[in-house]
């Protein structure tokens, strides 16, 4: 007789959990990213603005990527003067509803890689497939799937992201700027890189087909 109550009260702390953390929800956060559209566009493809900041295509993306990428953000792991005060306006469940809202939109095509010359994008694909084992540089794919279009919540898809947005990351890792990556993995990548191989392997990436889930 003991254990009736406390299947019941078990049942109730179930049922009280479930109602606390709802299941995300992409309808939910079309409206909750409305906020978003200006800089991510309507589409969720971003803008690569060449010589500016651009802003990366988030459609498609993994869900447990963006959410971590939104709550690192809104703790302050991941610094940007812009994406803060959004990410700071977002609570537990509109972060969650945002991320599954971009992941369920189709991936657009990457900007940045046009009148790139065949010797650097040459270089960036060997980087990105191979990468550079007499610079102790490791491939993009190793850690980003094959093809780059991602492995999981923790490596995005960069293939087809824009050229601007992943030579930014990139620069910024290398500058320390960036510390949200896993035991400084990035940053000891990035450090290895030239500014050309940056750019190299950025553009041969925003060429690509792009990463969908």
């Amino acid at each position: 007789m003991k254990k009736i109550p406390i299947l019941l009260t078990a049942l109730g702390l179930s049922s009280c959990s479930a109602w606390v953390f709802a299941e995300a929800d992409a309808e939910r956060g079309a409206a909750s990213a409305a906020m978003c559209m200006a800089c991510h566009q309507a589409d969720g493809g971003g803008m690569n603005i060449a010589g500016g900041e651009s802003w990366p295509r988030l459609a498609g993306l993994n869900a447990t990527y963006i959410s971590k990428q939104l709550h690192d953000y809104k703790s302050g792991a991941r610094s940007n003067a812009s994406m803060i005060p959004f990410a700071s306006m977002l609570d537990e469940q509109q972060i969650e509803d945002v991320a599954a809202y971009y992941a369920s939109l189709p991936a657009t095509q990457g900007k940045g890689s046009e009148g790139a010359d065949e010797a650097t994008l040459n270089r960036g694909q060997q980087l990105a497939e191979r990468g550079d084992w007499s610079a102790y540089i490791v491939s993009c794919k190793s850690c980003h799937g094959p093809d780059s279009q991602g492995a999981g919540g923790d490596f995005p898809g960069i293939s087809g992201q824009h050229a601007g947005y992943i030579e930014a990351q990139l620069q910024a890792w290398k500058a320390g700027n960036r510390k949200n990556d896993t035991q400084d993995l990035m940053g000891s990548i990035a450090r290895r890189m030239s500014d050309d191989d940056i750019h190299a392997v950025a553009v041969w990436l925003a060429s690509q087909s792009p990463a969908g889930n």
